[in-house]
């Protein structure tokens, strides 16, 4: 069986492009699509995580949530780092390509189940209507209560 490539667009909250990668499906089901992914930037450090060149990404869209879910594993040694997830408008899912509007807001979660809501001040400035905003907080709400819940893929918290 050969690996379903497939294509991802981030976009921004007018829906512009701002970057794209190709990932290989690794499961889809009615609503959402699970993916790989490498991830394709020079390193990034946080003050969370340091995001490597080639770390793999197990990354979720899903086209009736607020939110995608990338899973940070080493580079080195695939080592759970954690888990990046962005608030966004529902993806866009095809048979080769999924896209999706990010909305600034993000959240990380440790491998022990540590969660940081991050960028709220770039999510403010977007100034998306009243409607957006509530759907985007909601989804910060929804993310929050399945890390307590230890729901996949947060079931590997320990």
């Amino acid at each position: 069986m050969t690996a379903e490539a497939i294509t991802v667009t981030k976009r921004d909250h007018h829906g512009a492009h701002v970057w794209h990668y190709t990932g290989t499906v690794m499961a889809r089901g009615d609503s959402w699509v699970r993916l790989e992914a490498r991830f394709g930037r020079r390193d990034v450090v946080t003050d969370y995580v340091t995001f490597r060149q080639g770390d793999r990404m197990i990354e979720w869209f899903f086209a009736d949530r607020w939110y995608n879910i990338f899973e940070l594993r080493d580079v080195d040694d695939d080592r759970l780092k954690g888990w990046y997830c962005n608030v966004t408008r529902p993806a866009e899912i095809r048979a080769d390509a999924v896209a999706a509007d990010d909305l600034a807001l993000d959240v990380f979660i440790t491998p022990e189940g540590a969660a940081q809501v991050l960028d709220e001040d770039e999510f403010a400035a977007l100034e998306l209507d009243a409607g957006e905003q509530a759907r985007a907080l909601a989804a910060v709400d929804a993310l929050l209560r399945h890390v307590a819940a230890r729901e996949a893929p947060f079931d590997q918290i320990g």
